[in-house]
């Protein structure tokens, strides 16, 4: 009785495999292979090296966590994008209008075409993502910048985009 149970769990983890991940996220099995185009930034004050730095992120969450192949050729899924803001606005200020609390804002757009033949699969042509991270305003933006990037605001971005475009395939 034990062996056909342990069958039957392992026959069923294997039919599911196939299609989903423990993330949740689900790709259609016809498509293989993306390729992203390093995001362009057209925010004013953005680090130089914003875009290639965002892009270099999400190809190795996108690796890391589907089963599709990075390749510049034969591609199933396009990505491309732009960092479209990057900011500093005052919040939370104490009473006599001084500001305590400032946030990094930082603004990216999204796209991704479908190149197969397979018109069944529907891919949103552009959606804009924004995350932001709060810092001290009697701490310098440049000392906490690639922190408040690396710890905060790229991770979050990252996991929206990854959400919204392999959670509802």
């Amino acid at each position: 009785m034990k062996i056909h149970l342990l069958l039957l769990c392992g026959l069923s983890c294997a039919l599911f495999a196939g299609c989903y991940t423990l993330k949740g996220i689900s790709i259609d099995p016809r498509v293989n292979t993306f390729s992203i185009s390093i995001f362009e930034t057209t925010a004013n004050n953005a680090p130089p090296t914003i875009g290639v730095d965002f892009t270099e992120l999400l190809k190795d969450k996108m690796r890391s966590e589907t089963r599709l192949k990075l390749r510049s050729d034969s591609i199933d899924v396009q990505f491309s994008g732009k960092i479209v803001d990057f900011r500093v606005v005052p919040v939370a200020p104490k009473p006599g209008e001084l500001v305590e609390l400032n946030q990094l804002v930082v603004v990216v757009q999204v796209s991704a075409e479908n190149l197969t033949d397979n018109q069944e699969i529907k891919w949103p042509k552009e959606k804009s993502f924004s995350h932001f991270a709060e810092f001290s305003s009697q701490t310098d933006l440049l000392s906490v910048q690639d922190q408040l990037l690396q710890q905060t605001i790229y991770p979050q971005l990252l996991e929206d985009i990854f959400n919204y475009f392999f959670n509802d395939w």
